[in-house]
């Protein structure tokens, strides 16, 4: 997709949508007293636009485990067009997205349905927001890399109930070495994987640690480290008119993501993660 393809009205249908989710989730927070922080592209959206990036269809935030597990003792109290869907909650437990709870927003339709639709239980056919969950990684440097490298199996073991996988987009070594772990996935039921990632990312978080990893990225940003300095107990950067919660050092958790964050990506670059002309918010 060119740059000038995509429908813009369209598109800002579904940032407004993000808005709302956005919104929700301060509500709660300011309710509950959790931290959430705007994350990836949505933090780089309010450091750099004070907004959604421009072209951006995506909503992200992050929030501490210790904040997580509050906000799950309350999510009864979103509203009722939002629904919180974890990573078990596709088609019954049959099928694997990633390891991201994500909100999804249930007046709003991404396309028409299709095979890959019904695979995921029509979870994935709506505009949804991220959460990605900030668990302690160990400071000694053998135990960081054993915690991640198992992250990283248990992912590809778990990407055997995938609806597909593109092996395309995956050089030599790494297309063999996600066959052999999805192979290796038949042997272990998605219930049990599931289980096995989230005791692995509580595993140091009652240990003393400097640092977070977001434990449930996909793997290629799995190596995101953030001090906790960093991102402490946040505070609020203009956000499309509103004030939304931001970690305390933005500037170094951007730069740790994204390295020369404040330089714009090249025009033809600039365009949705996803096709955005057949949304619909009802």
């Amino acid at each position: 997709m060119r740059a000038m393809d995509y429908d813009r009205e369209q598109l800002r249908i579904a940032q407004e949508a993000g808005l709302r989710m956005l919104l929700e989730i301060d509500r709660l927070s300011e309710l509950y007293g959790f931290r959430y922080f705007l994350d990836a592209g949505t933090l780089l959206g309010a450091v750099r636009h004070q907004g959604f990036i421009p072209w951006d269809d995506d909503v992200d935030v992050a929030m501490p485990r210790e904040d997580f597990e509050i906000f799950l003792k309350h999510v009864r109290d979103l509203s009722s067009e939002f629904e919180l869907v974890m990573p078990e909650g596709y088609n019954d437990g049959k099928a694997f997205f990633d390891f991201t709870p994500r909100i999804i927003y249930k007046r709003s339709r991404r396309h028409s349905s299709d095979e890959e639709t019904a695979f995921y239980g029509g979870k994935l056919n709506h505009l949804w927001t991220d959460i990605f969950i900030l668990d302690n990684i160990p400071d000694c440097p053998v135990k960081d890399r054993v915690t991640r490298f198992l992250q990283k199996c248990i992912y590809g073991m778990a990407m055997r109930r995938r609806y597909g996988i593109d092996y395309g987009k995956y050089g030599a070594l790494d297309r063999l070495r996600v066959g052999v772990l999805s192979a290796a996935g038949r042997l272990v039921s998605l219930k049990r994987l599931i289980a096995m990632q989230d005791r692995l990312s509580k595993k140091y978080d009652d240990k003393p640690s400097k640092r977070y990893y977001y434990s449930n990225y996909q793997p290629d940003f799995l190596q995101v480290t953030l001090d906790k300095d960093w991102v402490g107990d946040g505070r609020r950067l203009p956000f499309e008119g509103h004030m939304l919660s931001v970690p305390r050092d933005y500037d170094s958790v951007l730069r740790e993501i994204y390295g020369d964050y404040m330089q714009l990506p090249p025009e033809e670059k600039r365009v949705p993660s996803h096709h955005s002309e057949e949304i619909e918010v009802f």
